[in-house]
C-alpha cells in the first residue's frame, strides 16, 4: 500500500512564501514521476510542477519564475517552495505519485493567500 504525506501549507499574505513537503512511502514498483497539484474552489485540479525519474522537470506557465521544486525521486521525497505567492494561488495543494498506470495521492495541504 502506499501512502503520502504532504505538508507545510498555511495562511500568507501576498507576496509571501511557504514551503510544501512531501514523502511517499509503501511498495512502489515503478515510479515514473512525482509532483504537485492544486485545486481551488469550484476548480479542476491542476498540475503544479512534476519531475520524472528521467530527471525532467516541468512547472505550470502560472508559477513559473515563483514556485520551485526539489528532492529527491529516488526517496520519494519532494518539495515545493512556493514564492511572491498571489491571491489567485489559493487552493489545496496535493502531492502525487504516478506508479506504472497508478496515481497516488496525498491529503492535501491548504494554502491560502490574502491580499
Amino acid at each position: 500500500q502506499v501512502q503520502l504525506v504532504d505538508s507545510g501549507g498555511g495562511l500568507v499574505q501576498a507576496g509571501g512564501s511557504l514551503t510544501l513537503s512531501c514523502k511517499a512511502s509503501g511498495s512502489l514498483f515503478n515510479l515514473k514521476a512525482m509532483g504537485w497539484f492544486r485545486q481551488a474552489p469550484g476548480k479542476q485540479r491542476e498540475l503544479v510542477a512534476v519531475i520524472t525519474n528521467s530527471g525532467t522537470t516541468n512547472y505550470a506557465d502560472s508559477v513559473k519564475g515563483r514556485f520551485t521544486m526539489s528532492g529527491d525521486i529516488a526517496k520519494t521525497t519532494l518539495y515545493l517552495q512556493l514564492n511572491s505567492l498571489k491571491p489567485e494561488d489559493t487552493a489545496v495543494y496535493y502531492c502525487a505519485v504516478v506508479d506504472g498506470t497508478n496515481y497516488y495521492w496525498g491529503q492535501g495541504t491548504q494554502v491560502t493567500v490574502s491580499s
